[in-house]
Formats: C-alpha cells, sequence, structure tokens
C-alpha cells in the first residue's frame, strides 16, 4: 500500500515536497516512480528511483526543477518539487513495481502499486 501527501497550492515559482510512504519492507526493494494526471489526459511519467537511490530518471519537462529521492528507513520515496509552473498542476500519483525493466519505466501500466493521487495546484 502507497500514501502520498504533500501537495497544495503554490504560486509560480514556488517549492513544495510531496512523500509516498510505502508499507511493507518489500517496497525498499522496488523501483518508486511519479506519475501525473489531469482530467481527460493521460497519466504522465514525471520521475522514477531505482532501489539504491543512485539512478534517478525525469522526464524532460522537469529535469532540473524536480528531484526524487527515497530513504528506505522510513520506505518513503520523495519528490522535491521547485520552480514550480502553472503546467505542472496536476494529480500526482506515487507508483512502484518490484521487477519492472529500465525500458518501461516511463509506462504507467506496468507499475503494480499505486497510491492515491495528491493534488498539486500552482498558480501563475
Amino acid at each position: 500500500q502507497l500514501q502520498a501527501s504533500g501537495g497544495g497550492v503554490v504560486q509560480a515559482g514556488g517549492s513544495l515536497r510531496l512523500s509516498c510512504v510505502a508499507s511493507g519492507r518489500a517496497f525498499r526493494t522496488y523501483v518508486m516512480a511519479w506519475f501525473r494526471q489531469n482530467p481527460g489526459k493521460e497519466r504522465e511519467f514525471v520521475s522514477a528511483i531505482r532501489l539504491g537511490g543512485g539512478n534517478t530518471y525525469y522526464a524532460d519537462s522537469v529535469k532540473g526543477r524536480f528531484t526524487i529521492s527515497r530513504d528506505n528507513a522510513k520506505s518513503t520515496v520523495y519528490l522535491q518539487m521547485n520552480s514550480l509552473r502553472p503546467e505542472d498542476t496536476a494529480a500526482y500519483y506515487c507508483a512502484a513495481s518490484p521487477n519492472i525493466i529500465l525500458s518501461d519505466y516511463r509506462t504507467a501500466r506496468r507499475y503494480n502499486y499505486w497510491g492515491q493521487g495528491t493534488l498539486v495546484t500552482v498558480s501563475s
């Protein structure tokens, strides 16, 4: 089970940090990711992180502004979002997979577990 939190309303240029807490020690070995989605649109890859935390992946639209990290001792993944833009407005979802391959990291349907969304609204 994944529990996401940290969303809110922020002005353009501001920052937010999302958290995703996983229940169960097994998640510590999973690939963890963040996706986002707006109504009527497909779920969009934002970022992913592998077990050790040294390998991270980002969508081009957030590279240099967002940072993903994980604390395996707390079974938690974070998404630090800086320099937020109105186009970052969306519901953000965390996801996990025990055996996803690198070429599938950006594909939502390849993830086995999903948290509930946390809404991020960036005002201009």
